[in-house]
């Protein structure tokens, strides 16, 4: 491995985002293992355009010099920077400052890299406090105030079960089935609250979550299952919010390479990844799952079309063996609905890591009528209804499918690993959705399948608490 040093500018846009996205890209390569404080100082003597926001990293590589430089080029173009030009204004800039024992020829005539490289590196000798005779000035991440208006007592002393923020979208690394990619998350992050406090912490929510990801990132393995990475951010809110348990749900959209059903056209089709874990001060559990569209024929509006048709064939003059051959034969009509269906799977560290992602969206998918298609040719698109039609199943079909085939798939599972299911359609006669769903654990599905109808079972929340609060069969408390 090569030690390394680097300097970090922007001076265009969003200069603080510049810089991170340069770090964030550079994990995916190498070892960060310090990072400066954010300096701020004049654009260079002779170059126009806005102070420079600067810092240093240092990091270790396994590629050589000549690599190392070529792939800085590569990841200023992704960040942004159109022109190489020395003086010219610019999104992001990286220099090589140190490498094992290759420094910079320059480097003791540059007092924006000095500063920000003698925080993390003080072996380089005290720098220079000026560059233009301004002086370079360290950024602060904030002003500082004493009010604490959140640790203030309520006026209704009531705790809150679940207090924090949603839709947070950061993009990230993560670990799907064994690949490592990139993908565009969406967090959706809560916590208990005292009655004695007036609230949470909003904005920490945020820091929990980028300390978390930059330190996930900064490991030598970067990507990790979306499951592991939602629990790593909910411990960090339990610790900094002074919480006694929290909850992180992470979505992440996916593709998978398919190929249609007649012509063979390679395609890909899109996908959710669900990540779920709960964090106490003691313990955590996760819960990992996928969302997959598909469709579903309507077996209510089928079977009064079928039973029209049987009358009219009669009526035309068909015996009553020849018109049921016709409907044998021939799918009859019904109305269809787009499907969005779910399944959760929660149990241990170990079992975890035989569930592939791929298994999960072929569950989902053959529960329903039918799987769909972003590409579609005449014969596919023959296939698809044809299969849809002779497969005619209810939204609670689906959701009972879901769990059998589950159950199936995972039967080495424990009695007290979690399953949950669901479906939701889109009516295409109705102006509303259908929907059903179903959940508790493994031991309750296979009790009330062995014949007991009145098995109660355990919700998601009280399975990611590690208790056994339950529900009637019927969906009642």
């Amino acid at each position: 491995m090569h030690r390394v040093f680097l300097g970090i500018g922007s001076n265009l846009g969003d200069r603080r985002a510049n810089i991170l996205a340069a770090l964030q890209r550079l994990r995916s390569r190498a070892r960060i293992s310090a990072v400066s404080a954010f300096y701020e100082s004049p654009a260079a003597e002779g170059a126009e355009g806005p102070p420079f926001l600067n810092v240093a990293a240092e990091l270790e590589t396994e590629e050589d010099r000549a690599a190392f430089l070529v792939r800085l080029g590569e990841l200023q173009r992704a960040v942004g920077r159109a022109s190489m030009q020395r003086l010219a204004a610019r999104p992001i800039d990286i220099d090589l400052l140190v490498f094992d024992d290759w420094i910079h020829p320059q480097l003791a005539q540059r007092p924006y890299n000095l500063v920000p490289l003698a925080e993390i590196a003080p072996a380089y000798g005290e720098p220079p406090r000026a560059t233009n005779g301004t002086p370079i000035r360290r950024v602060e991440q904030g002003l500082r105030f004493r009010t604490d208006r959140q640790r203030e007592i309520p006026d209704v002393r009531i705790a809150l079960n679940r207090a924090g923020v949603a839709r947070v979208r950061r993009i990230l690394r993560l670990d799907v089935d064994g690949k490592s990619g990139v993908f565009n998350g969406e967090f959706s992050m809560v916590a208990d609250l005292r009655g004695d406090r007036s609230g949470v912490h909003m904005s920490r929510f945020v820091e929990n979550l980028e300390e978390a990801t930059l330190d996930v990132l900064a490991r030598e393995q970067p990507a990790m299952p979306i499951e592991r990475l939602a629990e790593s951010v909910a411990r960090e809110i339990v610790a900094t919010q002074e919480a006694d348990e929290a909850e992180v749900q992470l979505r992440a959209d996916f593709a998978l390479e398919r190929w249609t059903p007649v012509s063979g056209k390679r395609g890909e089709e899109t996908y959710t990844l669900v990540g779920i874990a709960h964090a106490s001060r003691h313990a955590a559990r996760r819960a990992v799952g996928v969302e997959a569209e598909g469709m579903t024929a309507c077996p209510c509006a089928q079977g009064m079309i079928r039973e029209r048709s049987f009358q009219e064939l009669r009526d035309a003059g068909f015996s009553e063996a020849q018109a049921q051959r016709v409907l044998e034969v021939v799918p009859s009509a019904t109305h269809n609905q787009r499907g969005r269906g779910t399944v959760l799977l929660g149990t241990s560290n170990e079992r975890l890591s035989t569930v592939r992602i791929e298994d999960l969206v072929e569950i989902v998918e053959g529960a329903m009528s039918s799987e769909t298609y972003d590409l579609l040719k005449r014969p596919d698109e023959y296939f698809v209804v044809n299969k849809a039609h002779r497969n005619p199943r209810f939204v609670e079909d689906v959701v009972r499918a879901i769990v059998a085939r589950t159950l199936e798939t995972y039967e080495s599972f424990g009695d007290d690993d979690f399953l949950f299911a669901s479906q939701r359609n889109e009516e295409s006669i109705h102006k509303h959705d259908a929907f059903a769903e179903a959940f508790g654990c493994f031991g309750e599905f296979r009790t009330e399948l062995s014949g007991d109808t009145t098995t109660r079972k355990t919700e998601l929340a009280a399975w990611l608490r590690g208790s056994r609060s339950v529900t009637s069969a019927t969906g009642g408390s």
